[in-house]
């Protein structure tokens, strides 16, 4: 691994690298706070390990700053503190792991290395798709074939729930949990009137339906 260590000790930060180094690790040390946040805003690392009191800029607000950007490497925060709200902090910071002074280096490289085999995170997608029909999950904008169609909240998020299930059936049990939040039947035809309604807007004036009823089992739309 590639490593940023942000430590301003200056026997714990050496001690810290030297010891990543000996296990085959490449690693950057880095003893201000400033600094370290330039530096890991780079990129290029898969690990930071970053000390919580720092001269420059602390280690929450580095850890803090880099989620605001959406940097998603992994992050091992070290600290004198011990408090249960400090850790809180920390990680509601977007620290993912937090460890307190003094350590073990074993339990450091071990945490070290728990985090590396962590799956990248999965971004959610801001735009969803089905053939000519595009919609804009952050201006709230649906279009088809570039004409952009008018839809209710409730219609917005009934077509949101298919489209993110695109050639999947949704049944109608399915689509009430979902998009009314009912867990029972209420034998009503909600469903129904808000499927018709979808169609209207978004199959009817383009002369290519993309809703579709499968007979005795629910909805889906077609990619």
């Amino acid at each position: 691994m590639k490593i940023l260590v942000i430590e301003d000790d200056r026997t714990t930060g050496p001690y810290v690298a030297d010891g990543l180094r000996e296990e085959g690790h490449v690693v950057d040390l880095i003893s201000d706070g400033a600094q370290g946040l330039i530096q890991a805003a780079a990129g290029g690392y898969d690990l930071l390990i970053v000390d919580r009191m720092l001269p420059g800029l602390d280690g929450v607000s580095l850890v803090r700053t880099l989620r605001g950007t959406k940097n998603p490497v992994p992050i091992l925060l070290l600290t004198s503190l011990d408090g249960v709200e400090d850790r809180i902090e920390g990680l509601n910071a977007g620290a993912d792991d937090y460890l307190v002074k003094p350590f073990a280096f074993g339990e450091l490289s071990a945490r070290a290395a728990a985090l590396s085999r962590r799956p990248p995170p999965v971004s959610e997608p801001t735009i969803l798709r089905a053939h000519d029909l595009e919609m804009n999950l952050l201006t709230r904008k649906v279009t088809r074939g570039g004409t952009l169609i008018d839809l209710l909240p409730r219609e917005f998020a009934l077509l949101e729930h298919l489209l993110r299930r695109k050639g999947r059936v949704q049944t109608r049990t399915m689509l009430l949990e979902a998009v009314w939040d009912i867990h029972f039947d209420p034998q009503t035809n909600v469903v129904e009137t808000h499927i018709s309604r979808l169609r209207g807007k978004v199959d009817k004036p383009f002369g290519r339906d993309l809703i579709e009823t499968v007979r005795g089992a629910g909805y889906r739309i077609e990619g």
